[in-house]
């Protein structure tokens, strides 16, 4: 990944020594630059949100030629919000990108909140997977990448941190692009080892964090029977991996939260195997953990005054002559026994003793991340995540994170009655419920169970993860959630 560097300046945007300067234009509203605005005045710029144009000035850029300036439609001027400051940067960089720009200078719109969304939306639309493809040595061959992001602005008022604003959102951003690259490595590359080797990582870059990982055995002896019947069918070792954040000096101080995310590095869906159409993209399955190990990368760099324990099981989900069985039953951490009767519904039984050790290390609020169910896609798309909890303000401060960010979420029910449905004929619990009704609240009420009465939300980004729509991510890996749990843990640190 290419590392773009973010830079901030108070004065005269046309001073800028990028190669490219971004305009925003408001519909409706006039340039200062009398010859831009004759190309307005034309219909050849337009200030709605997605319209870009391109035009030159006097002024040289680094190369000696003209410099060129991006028109970006910023749409109606009192609708402008965060999420729409993000697709016009991300509109805007894509034609930089294409016209071989190598810096960039954003001059800032004379709006609140949006100098954050304006880096996030460039440096995630700037991202490339692309370490497997053959490169050419031929001179010309490979156009020239983005490497420096400059906003300027000369009516922000001096109260305003720009340069705060803009380092912590390049902290996150390049955090969420870590993530995406987690989740598009292939799964003969991205195992559990790998992942527990990332997180070693994070932890050797920041004094703040410490790792402690668990293998096979170490997952037995925990007594997590649940986990380790979903991993007990791969040859590939499972691994527990624990990532442990301490931004207050003290170990014993400080708000502690939890964050538990599903890192299942391929789903076959084990003995009950899944068709083979689209099974490739079954790599995406560990998006959960791939989120939360990059954010608390984030929160380390950012220095949030709390604590926070990650806990991401990680493992293959394979079918073999040694894998779960459906009908088989398990004993998880917390004693519940669960009658195993669709073992492609693994992720339950590996949150579940996720979710109970991340209690049982005294986590005080525990949000999980998880593909959890293709129930949740029908209901709610590629739009929003599906929230679930057992309190209602803690789900508040997660639902307050999710917009704030624009990793919008939408609140979903428990009810007896979906819990009714998760008991089993011959254990506590079952996995699968023979009647197919409300599957991902189902769900969430199975997973419920394992966190007693801590406050918890359980994110279920089956649909946000890939595949959605956002300009700024387009149809691939999201990396979703990296924005939203360093908001909350912002939150909660405040």
């Amino acid at each position: 990944m290419t590392e773009i560097s973010v830079t901030t300046r108070r004065g005269d945007p046309a001073e800028s020594e990028a190669d490219t300067r971004v305009v925003g234009l408001f519909e409706g509203e006039s340039l200062d630059d009398e010859r831009l605005q004759k190309l307005v005045d034309l219909g050849e710029v337009k200030g709605a949100l997605k319209k870009v144009a391109v035009a030159h000035e006097d002024a040289r850029g680094e190369d000696g030629s003209p410099r060129r300036v991006i028109v970006a439609g910023l749409g109606k001027r009192a609708e402008l919000d965060a999420e729409k400051a993000r697709v016009a940067a991300a509109v805007a960089a894509a034609r930089a990108r294409e016209i071989g720009s190598r810096s960039l200078s954003w001059t800032v719109p004379d709006s609140d909140g949006v100098i954050g969304p304006l880096v996030e939306g460039t440096l995630l639309k700037l991202y490339a997977f692309d370490r497997y493809k053959s490169k050419s040595d031929a001179e010309g061959d490979s156009p020239p990448e983005v490497v420096s992001l400059e906003l300027v602005s000369e009516r922000i008022p001096e109260g305003v941190d720009i340069e705060g604003e803009a380092g912590r959102a390049r902290v996150v951003a390049v955090a969420q692009n870590a993530a995406r690259e987690l989740q598009n490595l292939p799964a003969n590359v991205a195992t559990p080892t790998y992942l527990a080797d990332r997180a070693r990582s994070l932890a050797e870059g920041h004094d703040s964090l410490s790792v402690e990982t668990f293998d096979r055995a170490g997952i037995e002896s925990l007594g997590m029977g649940a986990f380790s019947s979903v991993a007990q069918g791969t040859y590939e070792e499972p691994q527990l991996i624990v990532l442990r954040y301490s931004g207050t000096g003290d170990e014993d101080a400080g708000k502690h939260l939890g964050f538990v995310g599903k890192a299942v590095t391929f789903d076959t869906g084990g003995i009950s195997i899944k068709p083979a159409a689209k099974m490739q993209e079954m790599k995406f399955d560990m998006s959960g953990g791939a989120a939360v190990l990059e954010a608390m990368g984030a929160i380390a760099e950012l220095g949030l005054p709390l604590r926070v324990t990650a806990v991401v099981p990680s493992t293959e989900n394979m079918p073999s002559g040694r894998s779960v069985k459906p009908g088989d039953i398990v004993t998880a951490m917390n004693g519940k026994t669960i009658e195993v009767n669709n073992t492609d519904a693994e992720g339950r039984l590996v949150l579940a003793d996720a979710l109970a050790y991340a209690v049982d290390q005294g986590c005080e609020k525990i949000v999980d991340l998880a593909t959890l169910t293709g129930a949740i896609i029908v209901a709610l798309g590629s739009t929003y995540a599906g929230l679930f909890s057992n309190d209602d303000r803690w789900c508040g401060k997660v639902e307050g994170a999710c917009s704030e960010t624009g990793e919008i979420g939408w609140r979903l029910p428990l009810h007896p009655e979906f819990l009714e449905l998760t008991k089993g004929q011959y254990a506590d619990l079952t996995n699968a419920s023979e009647q197919r009704k409300a599957s991902s609240s189902y769900a969430a009420e199975f997973l419920r169970q394992f966190v007693g009465d801590t406050p918890w939300v359980h994110v279920d980004i089956a649909g946000v993860a890939w595949g959605g729509t956002r300009e700024y991510v387009g149809s691939g890996a999201s990396g979703w959630g990296v924005r939203m749990l360093v908001e909350l843990a912002r939150g909660a640190a405040g």
